[in-house]
C-alpha cells in the first residue's frame, strides 16, 4: 500500500475503486472534464444525490469506476466535509483517505496536513493520463464550505435562508451548469515586480508579511521577479479556468513552472486562495490558520512573489503567493548534513552506531533525486530500469549491501526524516544495524515540489 503525500501520485489498476474516510465525515465527489468544469447537475455526487455514471456513494464509501464515467469526463475529485455541516475540520479527528482496488486490496493511504478552520477538503483526484488513470493526493481546504467547491467547479449555489449566518459560507449545492473555458481575466500584478519598481499588490503584501515575520523572529523576504512572473501566470490560469488548483491546464504543476522559470530552490511554499479583495485580506487569511501562518513566518524562506488575477466573468480574485529559498551548493550541503544528523539521532535513540557520510552514495542519491524531477516520476526503479544498487555501482561505490528511502513533497529535513520514521519500511532502513554509510540527495521541482533520496550502504 502506498503512503501518499500532497502532490504525490500513483498509477491505478482497472476496475472499481473504493474510497473511504472513517469517522464523522461526509464523502462526496465532483466529476469534471479535463479542464476541471462540471457539465451539469449529475456531476455532483453527495448524500442527497448519491449516484452518477461511474460513481456511487453508499454510507461512508465512495466507489468510482473510471471506465463507466459519463462521456467527456476526465477527472473525479474526492471531497470530505464534516457530517455536521459548518463544523471546522480542525475540531474533528484528522481525516484519512483509504483507497482499495477492485479485488479489495489496499492501494493507498493519504493523511493530509491537519486542517484547522477549513470546512471542506479536496482529498484526492482520479484523473486520466492518455489511456490510463492515476490517483493524485491533494489536501486543498476551503473555509467557506461547499460554496467554495461550487465556485471553483462551476456549480451554482443558493444561499440557505435558514442558516445561522449569511453569505456563501451557508450555501448548499442546488444546480450545476457547464461554463465556457474562455473567459476574460484582469491582472493586478504587473511585469517587473520585484525587479525595481514593485507594484502596489507586491508592496502591500511584502509590508504585511514582513511585519508578521518580524513578530515571529523571522528575517524579511524580498521580492523575486521570477517568482512573481510564475505567480502571475498561475493566478491567470486559475482565473481563466475559474477554479483553484496547483496544476495548470497543460498538466504542469506550480513547482514545475517555478523551475522552468529559471528559479532553482532549496525549499518552496505557496498559498493559492480565491476571494480576498486586496493584499490585506489575502494576508489576513494566510495568517488565520496554523498551517498557512507557518508558511508566512517560516524563517527558511528568503524570497517571495505574489500576484492577483480576477476572473472577468465572476469577478472572483485568484491569488498565488510563492515563497522560496534559492538553491546554492552550500545550502544543498547543509540540507544533506541535516538529514544525516537527524537520521543518526534516530539511530542513537535506538542504541545503534551512526552512519558515516559517503560521497559516492551521495553522488548516486543526488542523481536519483534530480532524475525524478527531470523525468517527473517517483519510484525506486528509474524509467530506464535501473535500481538503487545499479545507481550506486555507476557512481563508483563498491558497497555490497544497498538500501534506499525516497520521499516527495516534504519541505524540510525534519519533515522528511519524521515521515520516514513513521513508515515501517523506511524506518527499518534507517535502523538497520548492518548499514554503516549514507548518501543523501535532494532536488526541487517536479509535480510534488521536492524529491528526497537516502542511499544506505554496508
Amino acid at each position: 500500500m502506498d503512503e501518499l503525500v500532497p502532490g504525490g501520485n500513483m498509477a491505478l489498476p482497472g476496475g472499481v475503486l473504493t474510497f473511504r474516510v472513517p469517522g464523522p465525515f461526509d464523502v462526496s465527489a465532483v466529476v469534471t472534464d479535463d479542464g476541471g468544469r462540471v457539465r451539469g447537475d449529475g456531476d455532483l455526487v453527495f448524500y442527497n444525490q448519491p449516484a452518477a455514471p461511474g460513481a456511487r456513494l453508499a454510507g461512508e464509501s465512495l466507489t468510482v469506476d473510471p471506465a463507466a464515467l459519463r462521456a467527456g469526463a476526465g477527472r473525479v475529485t474526492v471531497v470530505v466535509s464534516p457530517a455536521e455541516p459548518g463544523t471546522p475540520l480542525g475540531r474533528l479527528p484528522a481525516p484519512i483517505l483509504l483507497v482499495t482496488g477492485p479485488d479489495g486490496r489496499p492501494l493507498a493511504r493519504f493523511a493530509p496536513p491537519r486542517p484547522e478552520r477549513e470546512t471542506v477538503l479536496l482529498l484526492a483526484e482520479v484523473y486520466r493520463r492518455g489511456p490510463a488513470w492515476k490517483l493524485r493526493a491533494l489536501g486543498q481546504g476551503y473555509a467557506d464550505g461547499l460554496a467554495g467547491i461550487a465556485r471553483d467547479f462551476g456549480i451554482e449555489v443558493a444561499e440557505d435562508a435558514t442558516g445561522s449566518g449569511t453569505g456563501p459560507a451557508n450555501a448548499t449545492p442546488t444546480t450545476a451548469t457547464a461554463t465556457a473555458t474562455a473567459t476574460a481575466v484582469t491582472t493586478t500584478a504587473v511585469p517587473g515586480a520585484g525587479a525595481g519598481g514593485a507594484d502596489p499588490v507586491t508592496e502591500g503584501f511584502l509590508r504585511l508579511v514582513n511585519s508578521a515575520r518580524a513578530g515571529a523572529g523571522s528575517p524579511p523576504v524580498v521580492p523575486d521577479a521570477r517568482l512573481t512572473a510564475v505567480a502571475r501566470a498561475h493566478a491567470a490560469g486559475m482565473a481563466q479556468r475559474g477554479r483553484l488548483g496547483s496544476e495548470g491546464a497543460d498538466g504542469l504543476s506550480l513547482h514545475q513552472r517555478v523551475t522552468a522559470g529559471g528559479y532553482a530552490y532549496l525549499t518552496v511554499g505557496e498559498h493559492l486562495v480565491s476571494g480576498p479583495r486586496d493584499a490585506a485580506e489575502f494576508v489576513e487569511y494566510c495568517l488565520s490558520g496554523g498551517r498557512t501562518r507557518r508558511t508566512v513566518q517560516d524563517p527558511a524562506f528568503t524570497e517571495a512573489g505574489v500576484a492577483c488575477v480576477t476572473d472577468g466573468r465572476s469577478g472572483t480574485p485568484y491569488w498565488t503567493a510563492l515563497w522560496a529559498a534559492p538553491l546554492t551548493p552550500a545550502g544543498l550541503a547543509r540540507t544533506a548534513a541535516e538529514v544525516l544528523a537527524l537520521t543518526n539521532a534516530e539511530r542513537a535513540a535506538a542504541g545503534l552506531p551512526p552512519l558515516a557520510d559517503d560521497p559516492l552514495l551521495t553522488r548516486a542519491a543526488q542523481a536519483h533525486s534530480t532524475d525524478m524531477v527531470a523525468r517527473a516520476f517517483y519510484s525506486h526503479t528509474s524509467p530506464d530500469g535501473s535500481e538503487p544498487w545499479h545507481r550506486a555501482a555507476a557512481a563508483g561505490s563498491s558497497r555490497r549491501t544497498i538500501g534506499e528511502n525516497i520521499a516527495c513533497g516534504q519541505r524540510s529535513p525534519a519533515e522528511v526524516v519524521r515521515g520516514w520514521m513513521d513508515s515501517p519500511g523506511h524506518r527499518a532502513n534507517i535502523l538497520k544495524p548492518a548499514f554503516t554509510h549514507l548518501g543523501v540527495g535532494f532536488a526541487g521541482g517536479g509535480p510534488a515540489g521536492t524529491y528526497w533520496t537516502q542511499l544506505f550502504g554496508a
